[in-house]
């Protein structure tokens, strides 16, 4: 599994919900230290992932966001295809999202993986180019 297929949304809204963002980096410490310092950021590396957690804002005790819309992230090497800050999307069923968006002239990036039995992750190119993110909770 890459790190860019670790994103991991601590909770799941309406179908369709940005639940999450990924931050590509050439200097991962740099960047988390810019991010913390900048922002205040809660930074969490997990270095066996290649992965490291964001908080950008208080969570609860199973780490979910308190506040109604707020959103939390993760960070890694930037890798293709996830070059530049990725967007993700809650979807109820990644292989049906995926066909969906090829139906509409995206593409498919990377395929459904499995995130360490927590959900599914994928990535995708939309009509303009963009590479973006979906999730689907297991």
């Amino acid at each position: 599994m890459q790190a860019s297929e670790l994103f991991v949304p601590l909770e799941v809204a309406a179908l369709g919900s940005v639940v999450h963002f990924e931050i590509p980096a050439d200097d991962v410490d740099r960047a988390q230290a810019f991010y913390r310092e900048a922002f205040g950021w809660e930074v969490n590396a997990m270095p066996e992932m290649g992965y490291t957690i964001l908080s950008t804002t208080k969570t609860d005790e199973q780490g979910q966001p308190r506040e109604p819309g707020a959103i939390n992230g993760g960070m890694m090497k930037r890798t293709d295809p996830v070059t530049a800050p990725v967007i993700v999307i809650d979807v109820d069923d990644i292989d049906q999202a995926l066909k969906q968006v090829e139906k509409l002239g995206g593409s498919t990036l990377i395929g459904r993986q499995d995130v360490a039995g927590m959900g599914y992750a994928a990535y995708f190119k939309d009509t303009e180019g963009n590479t973006m993110g979906m999730w689907q909770n297991a």
